[in-house]
């Protein structure tokens, strides 16, 4: 019954409101908590569901991040390449066949690296282009892999032939540009290398120089390159055309490994792109006796050859009057690949043993003048102290033209004294070799006796 304006009594009302109260406040209450349960259930649901819906936008960007990467990395995850290799074992060189798979139209470049490492030197005394001045620093690592070669497209191979016909000249940073193959020069870029400020007094005191900073990412990457010629000299001992790269992507190398390298594991990378390379596999390269491996000079060689030429040359030095170790230098430089800072520092010591029985065998028949011998040794202690240095400071082709000039020049002289002219104007000189040869025929009768 609604009440309306005219009959409206507000005592009534009351009443009647008084009538109900109980019912109504037991409903109230009832609504009350109801709502309270509603709202609480509400609220942890709104919480639960609004703490996953802040999730999910993060959960989502990163969903779109990686739908982005995925995107961007599709191409490069698609032009990473497959390598496998024909056989894991090599004995003292050999072939090995790389086969794999890599993005159609791509160029595939294989990096060839040892785990053997060996140490390299050059001295920078080229004149900067920037400042007109001569730096005078020493690059030295021990880091540099005693192998190191990129494998390329044979479509190069005109352009590598380019580069060898560019002689002593070649720089291996314009070499990699100009083939493409600086997308796969990664070994050596992360060696360590150390650079010492060289004065010519701290030559003869017999130190290299000044520690300087460490370079910066770019131009150790540079410097590495020059210690890469420093070590391997010429273009084909770093780099090669011999990947057969087909239409669908397939690729085929040969790579030979030649004789006298580094024994130990190798590895092999295919690369198509900066940054995409394939996982690398290895293999072993195995070498036995008589066969040897020089660890500072990242060779090995047979021994008896060695053996064989030593000991021609020492007689042959001893008849002169030496150890042989000057004739002996320059041939092992030129007939095995070592390095003119360790056959120098070899040479030295086995001089000795034919030295000493040189020494013995000249005291006996009275040939030695040991006043002059002294005289002449103590200035060779001290040429012998700081010759080690300077050898750090020059390079191969400086060590054969200072090496041969003196050669050719003591050869020169030794061929005049001996002709007739000479001689005739010499008569001591002559007095002298009769005198010896006397001497050497009575030692001879002595001993026969």
């Amino acid at each position: 019954m609604l009440l309306t304006t005219s009959s409206f009594d507000p005592v009534r009302l009351l009443l009647k409101l008084s009538d109900f109260e109980p019912i109504s406040r037991r409903n109230f209450m009832k609504r009350v908590w109801i709502s309270l349960v509603i709202a609480l259930s509400a609220t942890i649901f709104m919480m639960w569901q609004g703490g996953a819906f802040a999730e999910k936008p993060k959960d989502m960007a990163q969903a779109a991040t990686k739908v982005e990467q995925k995107s961007d990395a599709t191409p490069n995850a698609a032009a990473s390449p497959t390598i496998l290799i024909d056989k894991t074992s090599l004995s003292n060189g050999g072939t090995i066949t790389v086969t794999g798979t890599a993005p159609a139209g791509k160029p595939v470049y294989i990096e060839v690296w040892s785990d053997d490492n060996v140490r390299v030197s050059r001295f920078d005394a080229d004149v900067d282009k920037e400042t007109g001045k001569r730096p005078y620093i020493l690059y030295m690592t021990e880091q540099m892999p005693a192998y190191y070669k990129i494998f390329m497209p044979k479509d190069k191979k005109e352009a590598l032939d380019g580069i060898k016909k560019e002689g002593k000249n070649w720089s291996v940073s314009k070499a990699l540009k100009d083939l493409g193959a600086d997308i796969a020069y990664s070994i050596p870029a992360k060696i360590k290398i150390e650079r010492y400020q060289a004065t010519l007094m701290g030559s003869i005191i017999g130190s290299r120089g000044d520690l300087l900073p460490q370079m910066d990412e770019k131009e150790s990457r540079k410097r590495s390159m020059q210690l890469i010629k420093a070590r391997f000299r010429s273009p084909d001992k770093v780099l090669s055309a011999d990947v057969e790269v087909n239409p669908d992507g397939t690729y085929k190398a040969t790579i030979k490994i030649r004789e006298g390298l580094a024994p130990g594991n190798y590895s092999i990378a295919a690369v198509v792109d900066k940054g995409v390379k394939s996982q690398p596999v290895s293999f072993e390269n195995k070498i036995s006796f008589p066969n040897i491996y020089l660890s500072n000079a990242g060779t090995s060689l047979n021994l008896f050859w060695p053996f064989l030429l030593s000991l021609a040359i020492s007689i042959f030095g001893v008849l002169m009057g030496a150890g042989g170790g000057f004739i002996l230098n320059p041939l092992l430089v030129s007939i095995w690949p070592l390095p003119h800072t360790v056959v120098a520092g070899t040479v030295m010591p086995t001089v000795l043993f034919s030295q000493g029985s040189g020494i013995y065998n000249y005291s006996k028949i009275k040939f030695i003048n040991w006043k002059l011998g002294i005289t002449i040794g103590l200035g060779m202690l001290l040429g012998g102290f700081i010759g080690p240095k300077l050898t750090e400071l020059i390079t191969l082709d400086q060590y054969k033209f200072v090496f041969g000039w003196i050669l050719v020049i003591l050869a020169g002289l030794m061929l005049w004294q001996t002709t007739p002219s000479y001689l005739d104007k010499n008569k001591k000189e002559q007095a002298i070799l009769k005198e010896f040869r006397r001497r050497a025929e009575e030692t001879i009768k002595a001993k026969g006796k």
